[in-house]
């Protein structure tokens, strides 16, 4: 037992001087001068400095300027905005302000056929193959979005191919060959979207198509922006090079980058982007739709039999979806942040969702709609907000003989909206909206929409900390100000599935504007 404690000791002796550094290891007066007596360990207190160690250099927190957006404008008015972001690799695209709400004078589709030829063959490169294998090389993928009212093309790839991705964006926006081939591709594409898109479980993509067809009726933003089935054969090159003519220029785009040095993204600009002539040719644009969002209000139905939507041993049960709406604001007025928050204060979600208070489970939408309403199968707020205009909605669904009742439930929440707000939710909606804009923005993707969005639509960038601050200045007041506002508009109603037992959209408009948001009674003889 004495050997065996003799030598633990001798170990533990030696693990402890062999955490010291090297200088005093090596120097056996420093090392008796600081040990406890005869036990080995270094009685060191970590607020002394120690001999002959040089003085530490601390990291210290200089301020924002680090990686606060840089944005540049070229000669042609194309703007470069750009976030550093600690990594090896970046996150870079053109985003172009062009989308299905600028389609007026153009048969509807064409945002959605750009964005399936988007990364096509080009006068560069011979096929999408070949720009795929070029962007494997740099560890790269490349994507392309497209939306109401903006075109995002981007690629992710190593920071050191950043010229070679640049060089690509450029010739895939401004030089694409749009062969016969690959029209029709894509022309069998948007057939096999649109028909999935009726056929598939979850309906939000449709209803919210319907929603702003209601809400925005034959302009702008209520433009489909999915390709009607009677226009796919009517888009060929000359429309669309007609379109890209107006709409893919300098001035209405942003080069935006996330990852990279700000000095790098501008000489690869003007290398590849400030004398680029597009496939379309130089001409001035003639036909640029400048409409502003004009909010209609109605209703937009699709009678549909929902039985048979999902097969299999558990099918989703029959359900009459509606959603309905109000006219909110744009993302350009002071009123957008209360909004937000109004939104997340909503919350909502299906009957089946799991999770605690972070997934919503305390918003409005679950404590007064799905708690209380077993047979309701999902209450969801949604806010789409543009730069004139915007919607906030709520989209529910229950089995279709119980339609009425649901709809009185929407109402009597929009109504309960224009109430005082508890301290409580109003804190919590804040938090979380604050939570969830934080944990987007850790994603380097997000931060290059979040830069690109916003540089196109104002000319500068506001930073998540500015918003933050924003947030928490929101007071009950405000959401009160902002809902009274909102109820004033004509509701939007959109409505899928089993529709015998829907309220008249008079009487939807009439919920609305009571005091307790309750349908008129209606009285039948005959059941």
């Amino acid at each position: 037992v004495d050997k065996f404690l003799e030598s633990s000791r001798r170990l533990r002796r030696g693990f402890a001087t062999a955490l010291l550094p090297t200088p005093i290891r090596r120097n056996p007066a420093i090392i008796r001068k600081y040990s406890s007596s005869g036990s080995g360990y270094p009685n060191i207190s970590l607020s002394t400095p120690l001999p002959g160690i040089p003085k530490p250099v601390f990291a210290s927190v200089d301020g924002q300027e680090k990686y606060e957006t840089k944005i540049t404008t070229l000669e042609n008015g194309l703007k470069i905005a750009s976030q550093n972001k600690f990594g090896q690799f970046c996150t870079v695209g053109i985003l172009i302000n062009s989308g299905s709400r600028h389609e007026a004078k153009y048969p509807s589709g064409i945002a959605q056929f750009l964005e399936k030829l988007a990364f096509s063959s080009t006068a560069q490169y011979g096929s999408k193959d070949e720009i795929l294998l070029t962007l494997e090389k740099h560890g790269g993928i490349c994507d392309c979005q497209t939306s109401r009212d903006t075109t995002m093309y981007a690629v992710s790839a190593e920071v050191k191919g950043l010229d070679t991705v640049v060089s690509l964006l450029s010739d895939a926006v401004l030089q694409p060959r749009l062969l016969d081939e690959e029209i029709e591709m894509t022309k069998m594409a948007v057939r096999f979207e649109l028909e999935d898109l009726n056929m598939r479980p979850d309906p939000e993509p449709l209803l919210t198509e319907m929603i702003h067809a209601a809400a925005y009726r034959g302009n702008t933003v209520g433009l489909p922006r999915f390709c009607p089935a009677d226009n796919v054969d009517k888009l060929d090159k000359t429309v669309l090079h007609s379109y890209l003519r107006n709409y893919y220029r300098p001035e209405r785009m942003v080069l935006a980058g996330v990852g990279i040095e700000h000095e790098q993204l501008v000489d690869s600009a003007r290398k590849y982007l400030l004398d680029a002539k597009p496939v379309w040719g130089t001409s001035p644009a003639a036909n640029v739709d400048l409409s502003v969002a004009q909010y209609t209000g109605g209703i937009v139905k699709m009678e549909k039999d929902m039985s048979d939507v999902s097969l299999g041993p558990t099918p989703i049960p029959e359900l009459t979806h509606i959603m309905i709406g109000l006219e909110s604001c744009s993302f350009l007025e002071d009123d957008f942040i209360p909004f937000a928050v109004l939104n997340m204060m909503m919350g909502g979600g299906g009957s089946f969702s799991a999770g605690g208070p972070g997934k919503g489970m305390f918003t409005r939408l679950y404590l007064n709609v799905l708690n209380r309403h077993h047979w309701m199968y999902n209450a969801t707020s949604y806010h789409h907000s543009y730069e004139d205009s915007g919607l906030l909605c709520i989209h529910a669904s229950a089995d279709p003989r119980q339609v009425r009742e649901m709809v009185e439930i929407i109402t009597r929440e929009f109504i309960q909206m224009g109430g005082s707000a508890g301290e409580m939710e109003l804190e919590r909606a804040k938090t979380q909206l604050k939570s969830m804009l934080m944990m987007n923005l850790e994603s380097r993707p997000v931060i290059f929409e979040d830069v690109g969005r916003q540089v196109l639509s104002t000319g500068k960038r506001k930073l998540p900390h500015e918003l933050c601050h924003l947030i928490s200045n929101v007071t009950a007041s405000d959401i009160k100000k902002v809902t009274t506002k909102m109820l004033r508009s004509k509701p939007a109603v959109a409505a899928l599935g089993d529709l015998t037992e829907l309220p008249s959209y008079e009487h939807i408009q009439a919920a609305l504007s009571s005091k307790d948001g309750r349908l008129p009674r209606i009285y039948r003889l005959f059941r």
